[in-house]
């Protein structure tokens, strides 16, 4: 195998040549999005149902009532505060009555939570794409992952178009987790089964 390995390497160097200059990347896409921000949140939340996810939109004056509303749909009636962890960073006002924050307890413990409250670092409209980077508000990656539901606060001025805006807004060396709707995967057969890498299920309250 190592002989075998090292020929196929060695065919490669000779075809390459001595002048192994990676060719010019073309940058003429489309970097900036000029829509207005209600037209990016009717894209995001199209989107994000079309993926599955439950999308709630509010004021800003009422975020910790439709986190309440965001946790019923995703847990049902009976849920607990103490069945719930929020990220350090989320704002308090966010945050219902009696919620555990996150103090960096071993990731297996995670799972003994039913849902978890973050915000995002990002938005995308066009790829119905939530974007957490380690940040305080959206918490480390564990929290984002173990629980089985999450649910995502995004304000209007974090949403934007395509890809490109997005990844100019995150730091590239921070520990990226990107989420389009619930955590799913198929078999051989597109058999969906859901919750298998991830939360099963994804709740987004809007922020406008």
């Amino acid at each position: 195998m190592s002989g075998a390995r090292e020929e196929v390497l060695e065919r490669i160097r000779t075809a390459l040549g001595s002048e192994r200059r990676a060719p010019e990347v073309p940058r003429d896409y489309r970097v900036t999005d000029d829509r207005p921000t209600e037209s990016l949140l009717d894209v995001l939340t199209d989107r994000l149902e079309d993926y599955k996810a439950q999308v709630l939109r509010c004021g800003p004056d009422d975020v910790a009532a439709t986190v309440a509303a965001a946790l019923d749909a995703g847990l049902g009636s009976g849920w607990t505060p103490a069945s719930v962890v929020v990220t350090p960073g989320v704002p308090e006002g966010w945050r219902p009555d009696g919620v555990s924050e996150d103090d960096a307890r071993p990731a297996v413990r995670l799972a003994d939570f039913a849902a978890t409250v973050t915000g995002v670092a990002v938005a995308i409209a066009e790829t119905g794409t939530l974007v957490l980077d380690g940040s305080p508000r959206t918490g480390r990656r564990a929290v984002s992952l173990l629980p089985d539901c999450l649910v995502c606060v995004v304000e209007a001025g974090e949403v934007v178009g395509g890809v490109p805006e997005a990844l100019a807004r995150l730091d590239p060396t921070a520990p990226l987790t990107m989420i389009s709707g619930p955590s799913a995967t198929s078999d051989i057969e597109l058999d969906r089964v859901e919750g298998v890498h991830g939360p099963r299920t994804l709740v987004v309250v809007l922020v406008a």
